[in-house]
């Protein structure tokens, strides 16, 4: 099971002194982040792609993945996530195999269709399209992945002839794709048809939702013919914050809480470590809390935490990387296999698990569902 952290990169006042970093201190924080996930045995660094103030995360994630490939040899980089809805599939395409040569292979992307509606007029587009621009971009970048020359008309972007993608994929396999949603069902019906991974960041909801989202995508995989649905690639969110005593971590991280950019002045910190995966507290009360995510989720095979938003200093951010790797994470990859089926993967596929699966993998087709196909075909081609 592959465990990470996730940034959203946003640049806030430390309640508890009153500085703001510079973005430029917030940037180089976020690869001294990852370079000490890999550091301590984390799998994973995913960045989220922001274009707006507090967020000084990157617009073009793989320009910072890229940085962080030079300087690490493990770590699997991937994105949290990469608007779908509002990029060129041809610039996808190129900047994404461009970081598979970099990383050697290290580098797949998370979707999705954002959560900031001003975004899409920004760059042009109508919010009120966003499912279709989801759909009709995603299915491009896939033929762009996937076939040498492309032709190509849609309703979103100007028609392609015998386009081909340079440079492509590494070894001629596209990264793997999660699709990320916190609240869409029609993002879990894609990852399904495809057979790619779905990624709830279950940060701001309460466990029935997010068993309902995962629930229905494991059961559409199924129907598309990619497996039974237990065994589909299933990624979960969390946010902690941990010290020696809860008392003291709850302490220490109110301020940060009450002021964060995206829910401070809003809930209290004991109603939202209630009612979502938040926990704040020990790292035994941080294993307890996260091994029960597969009581409703099923056995999953990705988890990033959140432990750098709201402000908290960098030096207080290491710390919480540091529990992770030493305390944390051991114990969840023991107790997580410990109870893992046989038959239910471990892992999500890499880029060395789909360039030995040889040239008949279902990953190189553009279409690898086998049930649903003639309806669900005519909808990749609205």
């Amino acid at each position: 099971m592959q465990f990470g952290v996730f940034t959203i990169g946003d640049v806030t006042q430390d309640p508890t002194t009153g500085r703001t970093v510079s973005e430029a201190q917030r940037v180089q924080s976020m690869i001294a982040i990852a370079v000490k996930a890999e550091e301590v045995g984390l799998d994973v660094f995913a960045t989220g792609e922001h274009h707006n103030p507090p967020f000084v995360a990157p617009a073009n994630p793989p320009i910072l993945l890229g940085n962080i490939a030079a300087r690490t040899t493990r770590l699997h980089l991937s994105t949290a996530t990469t608007l779908i809805t509002t990029n060129d599939p041809v610039r996808l395409a190129e900047d994404y195999a461009y970081l598979q040569h970099l990383s050697g292979g290290r580098a797949d992307l998370m979707l999705g269709r954002g959560n900031t509606g001003p975004v899409y007029p920004w760059f042009g587009k109508d919010i009120r399209k966003g499912i279709p621009l989801a759909v009709e971009n995603y299915h491009l970048l896939r033929r762009l992945w996937r076939e040498q020359s492309v032709d190509w008309e849609g309703e979103f972007r100007t028609a392609l002839h015998g386009f081909t993608v340079s440079p492509g994929p590494l070894d001629g396999v596209p990264p793997f794709v999660w699709h990320g949603s916190i609240r869409s069902p029609e993002v879990a019906e894609q990852a399904a048809f495809y057979g790619d991974g779905f990624f709830h960041n279950n940060i701001f909801w309460n466990k029935e939702h997010t068993e309902a989202m995962v629930r229905l995508y494991r059961r559409r995989f199924e129907h598309y013919g990619h497996g039974a649905a237990e065994q589909a690639i299933v990624g979960l969110g969390g946010q902690v914050f941990m010290a020696d005593t809860e008392a003291e971590a709850k302490r220490i991280f109110r301020p940060y809480f009450d002021n964060a950019p995206v829910y401070g002045h809003g809930p209290s910190l004991e109603s939202f470590t209630r009612d979502t995966p938040l926990t704040v507290g020990t790292p035994e009360q941080v294993i307890e809390r996260t091994l029960g995510f597969a009581d409703y989720a099923g056995d999953y095979q990705r988890q990033l935490f959140l432990v750098d938003h709201a402000g908290m200093p960098l030096p207080a951010v290491l710390e919480q990387i540091e529990i992770l790797g030493t305390q944390v994470v051991p114990v969840l990859r023991r107790e997580f296999e410990a109870r893992r089926p046989e038959h239910v993967p471990s892992d999500p596929p890499t880029h060395a698990s789909l360039v030995a699966q040889g040239p008949d993998s279902p990953h190189l087709k553009v279409i690898s569902a086998t049930a649903g196909l003639e309806t669900a075909a005519q909808e990749v081609t609205r």
